[in-house]
Formats: C-alpha cells, sequence, structure tokens
C-alpha cells in the first residue's frame, strides 16, 4: 500500500482515480505551515504538489518520498538540487493546462487591446458617449505577436493567435525551425530585436537565473508605445518596478499579468492601482475542464510511477 499526501487540495477527479486503485490510500493536507508539513509528511511515499514551497529543510525530513507529482508544470517551488541528490522524481502535468492558460493570453490580448474594462466602466458610470472616442483602441487582425517559450502553452497560442490573422514570430532557442514553420510561426533567434517589431509578447518560459528580470526597463524600452506584453509563466521573468514606470511613462501600451514575484503581491506593489495593468491571481489554469484534467494527470502520474508505466514527457530531467 503506497501513502500519497495531497498537499493542498485538488479537484474530485483526480482523487476519484486514487480511490479506484487499492494499491493506493490518499491523504489531504490543508495547513500547509513549515510545522505541520515537517510533522506529517514524511509518512508518504508520494506527494502531489500545488504552489506549496517544499525546501530542503522539509524535504529532509521526508526519508520515505520516492516522487512528487506538480499539480502543473512549473517547479520553481521545489529544492531540485535535494531531489537529485536524494533520487526523488519529479513529475509534471504535460499537457491538461496548456489549451486553457492559451485561452487566457487570448482573453487579457482581447481584453487589453479592446478597451474592454474602460468601455465597461463608461456606460455603468452614465458616460454612454462622454469619452467613447478618447479610450485607444487595437486590432489583432494583421498585428504582430511575439510568443517567447514555445512549449505545448505557446504551441495553442499560436493556433488561435492564426485564426487571427496574425504574424507569429517565436523565440525558443531549444525548438528548431522546422517544428516551429510546421505551426505557422517563424523563428527568430535574438529576442531583443524581436521585441522591437512586436505589437503583442506572450511570455512562456520558465523561472530561472536566466530568465530572472528578462524583461527590464532596458528591453521595455525597445518595444514599440502600441505593445501589449501578457506574462502568464512566472512572476518575476517581467522586472514589475520597470513594467510599472514603462506604462505610467507610456514606453509601452499595456500589459496583462496572471503571475507575481510575489503571491500573492503586496497590497503595496504599485501595478495594483496601475490602471494600464488586467491582472488575474494566478488562475489562468481555474477553469472546471482544465481543473478535472490537472488533476486526473496529476494522480495518474503518482500511480504510473508506482507501477513504472510513466510517461518521458512528464518526468522533469533534474
Amino acid at each position: 500500500m503506497f501513502k500519497i499526501g495531497i498537499v493542498e487540495n485538488i479537484h474530485k477527479d483526480g482523487l476519484k482515480l486514487l480511490e479506484k486503485h487499492p494499491n493506493f490510500q490518499y491523504e489531504i493536507i490543508t495547513d500547509v505551515s513549515k510545522e505541520n508539513l515537517i510533522k506529517e509528511l514524511p509518512k508518504f511515499d508520494g506527494l502531489t504538489l500545488r504552489v506549496t514551497k517544499l525546501g530542503s529543510d522539509i524535504l529532509k525530513k521526508c526519508n520515505n518520498l520516492k516522487v512528487i507529482s506538480r499539480h502543473g508544470v512549473g517547479y520553481d517551488n521545489v529544492d531540485l538540487d535535494y531531489l537529485k541528490k536524494n533520487n526523488i522524481s519529479l513529475l509534471i502535468t504535460a499537457t491538461g493546462n496548456a489549451l486553457t492558460v492559451a485561452e487566457h493570453v487570448m482573453y487579457m490580448m482581447l481584453s487589453l487591446s479592446k478597451g474592454v474594462t474602460s468601455y465597461d466602466s463608461e456606460v455603468r458610470s452614465g458616460n454612454f458617449n462622454k469619452n467613447t472616442n478618447k479610450i485607444e483602441t487595437y486590432e489583432l487582425y494583421k498585428k504582430e505577436i511575439l510568443i517567447a517559450g514555445f512549449g505545448r502553452i505557446g504551441q495553442n497560442l499560436i493556433k488561435r493567435c492564426l485564426g487571427f490573422d496574425m504574424k507569429v514570430n517565436v523565440c525558443d532557442p531549444f525548438v528548431d525551425e522546422a517544428k516551429i514553420k510546421s505551426f505557422g510561426g517563424n523563428k527568430v533567434e535574438n529576442l531583443e530585436l524581436a521585441l522591437k517589431t512586436a505589437d503583442f509578447v506572450s511570455i512562456h518560459m520558465p523561472l530561472n537565473k536566466k530568465t530572472k528580470n528578462l524583461i527590464d526597463l532596458k528591453m521595455l524600452k525597445t518595444m514599440k508605445s502600441n505593445t501589449i506584453i501578457i506574462n502568464t509563466a512566472r512572476g518575476g521573468i517581467i522586472n514589475e518596478t520597470d513594467l510599472d514606470n514603462a506604462l505610467k511613462s507610456k514606453i509601452i501600451f499595456a500589459a496583462g499579468l496572471d503571475v507575481f514575484e510575489k503571491e500573492p503581491p503586496n497590497l503595496n506593489n504599485p501595478l495594483l492601482k496601475n490602471k494600464k495593468v488586467l491582472l488575474s491571481p494566478h488562475s489562468a489554469t481555474f477553469t472546471n475542464e482544465c481543473k478535472s484534467r490537472m488533476s486526473i494527470e496529476t494522480t495518474q502520474n503518482i500511480i504510473d510511477f508506482f507501477e513504472n508505466k510513466v510517461k518521458p514527457y512528464m518526468v522533469v530531467k533534474l
């Protein structure tokens, strides 16, 4: 019998999958304080993990632990060095959230370019015609988008952008030109040069030492004044202070953020008061359908691991 810790609750469909397998029993851990995790996690053979941070100070107490299955694709909340040194496998939900995040990017692009919140506010305040012509809006048709990172989310996004007759440039050093062309995109090698011509920029890369503050004021100043930048990947890739300054100085037009350097962001974060930013609470995957798919993938990964059937693309190479 394998004991599985569900660190933060997940959709019932994933739990039902575990319940069908007689070799697994699970327990949901809702108290994710460090003290409770150190107390509770050592008894488990495997864990599912959402956003809770698992550092070496917690993991070193987990002598039975063999696998962590992330409810998502990012894994910057886990101490990778410790996992590697102690031969603990890390799995991700590689396919469950891609189309949902791509839809969220489209929602942000359309909302910002069409002035949705501004128009809505005008109507509700009784200014039906007063400021209509003062609100600046744009079409997506024939506009150029730069997709920075071309994993499954980027690949789902490009299909939707092409449906709007957009020109799509892709910057990803790990994806060859032939694959990008097969999706209808154009591969660009130099991110800074590509930013200069983009009307829209969508970030889809992991947060690491190379990407931390990658989009800073210097980069933002290379962009066009009508550029809209969207980040649904990880907070910290775009420098938040620089972004706020760039928007206030009209260096770029607008931004959409689903992720923040600190989550939840401090209430004094100036971006929370900046009307040129559309915000969501790291919720791009929070559709009912996606929550179900991701929970099933998360628990199926656990089952597959212990049955030696885990799919290679679900495994993070440490």
